[in-house]
């Protein structure tokens, strides 16, 4: 299984690479540029940049998965399922964006509309196949949610998804961070069956990890393009589809109370701007210079290397840390 875990890994990294050098000549040729904010000024270089590079590493890693299926699970069948439902989500948003030039392109209720009932829907399956276990971080134990996986799936869904999506706002950001999150997750899973056994069946976890696998080298590929000075972006084609993946897959294995300590550096983007928007309706006032806290950081002089950078090395650090304690 390792062997074709890791050759998955490899196919994902070199498809994800030619559809890249394909795709990116194509979406300049149609002018599927980004449209910059004009008060985000360290960004002004940067508009015009081809977008909606999540097609082509996305449905890369599925395009691979799907060959490499041979050991299957239905769990990570139907996470392949939701991830290519957000990004039809967010495939739709950022051509609304293109089309008419703004930087808008779903109405944030629409956006929540269609998340809350594709996030339904997953927590739906989990209860009827009775995925409705999730481990306890820092203890060695776990809890049967029942029912409730309805509600807390589609939370967890909501959140990560657009969590993932304001985290996307730095060359190579959300990538590496998600890249980082999906190989600790991996190594989460693997010792959570040495310490618990399989909750569910090993088919299911060998699914998950397939999928994960792909991923991460779809993702090792896109950042190739994507790493300062960014040569496409992914827009919320690819945020929503990697924040719909990592919600799913995380769902899926159990480790949904995980997201906060491992997706960390997520929570700080959604965390720091709901601070901000909320202090700023009370006072006027505004707690970080801009937010998500990424541009916080950048304003005060950081590269964009450099907060990509420590990002990926938070999410490392609270990865082994969540290992850990399972040793």
């Amino acid at each position: 299984m390792i062997k074709t875990l890791l050759l998955s890994v490899v196919v994902a990294f070199f498809v994800a690479l030619a559809a890249g050098f394909a795709t990116i000549p194509l979406l300049k040729k149609i002018k599927a540029g980004q449209t910059i904010l004009k008060y985000v000024k360290t960004h002004e270089s940067k508009n015009g940049t081809p977008t909606m590079g999540g097609l082509f590493f996305i449905l890369s890693a599925t395009f691979v998965f799907l060959i490499f299926k041979g050991f299957r699970g239905n769990a990570a069948t139907v996470s392949m399922a939701l991830g290519l439902f957000y990004l039809l989500i967010g495939f739709l948003d950022d051509f609304l964006k293109i089309k008419f030039s703004r930087n808008e392109g779903l109405k944030p209720y629409q956006k929540i509309v269609f998340q809350t009932a594709v996030s339904l829907i997953a927590g739906a399956y989990a209860y009827r196949n009775g995925l409705t276990s999730f481990y306890v971080p820092f203890f060695k134990i776990s809890v049967d949610v029942g029912f409730f996986i309805i509600p807390l799936a589609a939370f967890i869904l909501i959140a990560i998804t657009n969590s993932v999506n304001l985290t996307d706002g730095l060359d190579g950001l959300a990538g590496g961070v998600s890249l980082f999150y999906l190989l600790g997750i991996i190594a989460l899973i693997h010792t959570e069956t040495l310490f618990f056994g399989y909750e569910y069946t090993k088919e299911e976890y060998e699914g998950i990890y397939l999928l994960s696998c792909c991923l991460i080298g779809a993702i090792a590929a896109f950042l190739v393009f994507n790493v300062n000075k960014a040569a496409v972006f992914m827009g919320d084609t690819g945020s929503l589809s990697l924040g719909g993946f990592i919600g799913a897959i995380s769902l899926f294995s159990g480790n949904g109370l995980f997201i906060p300590i491992l997706g960390v550096m997520f929570v700080v983007s959604s965390v720091s701007v709901i601070i901000q928007v909320a202090h700023y309706k009370r006072t006027k006032k505004r707690v970080f210079l801009m937010a998500p806290l990424h541009h916080h950081f950048q304003m005060k002089g950081k590269t964009e290397a450099q907060i990509s950078y420590i990002y990926s090395l938070v999410t490392v650090i609270m990865g082994a840390i969540s290992v850990i304690f399972y040793l």
